[in-house]
């Protein structure tokens, strides 16, 4: 299901995901927080249609904000082999050091927390990295939408 919110224009194009990160000091006494702050704050969200609503003023945003159509977004991630089937679910193995791995931005990605659980939806195979410097043992998946849930 799709939410209608208000983002930056740079980020205001069809298939472009990002991670709410909640509100800005900046917010406090914006007349449209109410419109701009209806996202749950950790989630991956994908635009689905950009609104032909003008720009307004924004604090937060250099360039002002428009009207989008939201909705939560898959996350890819790599997890321990053992765990990796469509239909169960998965933690993240932890943090990484390495970010020169290719696989950095699968074992560390953004909108999926260490502490959580997360239903795979497909298994998409091997990492994009050809060893992994603390000699885990994984797969590359993706996880469902969380739905909104942060």
């Amino acid at each position: 299901m799709s939410t209608v919110t208000l983002i930056g224009p740079r980020l205001a194009e069809e298939g472009v995901e990002f991670v709410f990160n909640g509100e800005s000091p900046l917010c406090e006494g914006c007349p449209y927080r109410g419109q701009c702050l209806n996202l749950d704050e950790g989630v991956r969200y994908r635009v689905t249609d950009v609104r032909d609503s003008g720009i307004l003023d924004c604090a937060v945003h250099d360039a002002g904000v428009t009207a989008v159509e939201v909705e939560p977004a898959p996350v890819r991630a790599n997890v321990a082999s053992k765990s990796a089937y469509a239909g169960s679910s998965a933690t993240l193995e932890g943090p990484c050091p390495h970010t020169e791995c290719p696989s950095h931005e699968f074992c560390e990605p953004l909108g999926a927390a260490f502490d959580e659980s997360y239903k795979i939806r497909e298994v998409v195979g091997d990492p994009p990295h050809e060893y992994c410097a603390l000699d885990r043992d994984l797969t590359l998946v993706e996880f469902a939408p969380r739905d909104g849930e942060p």
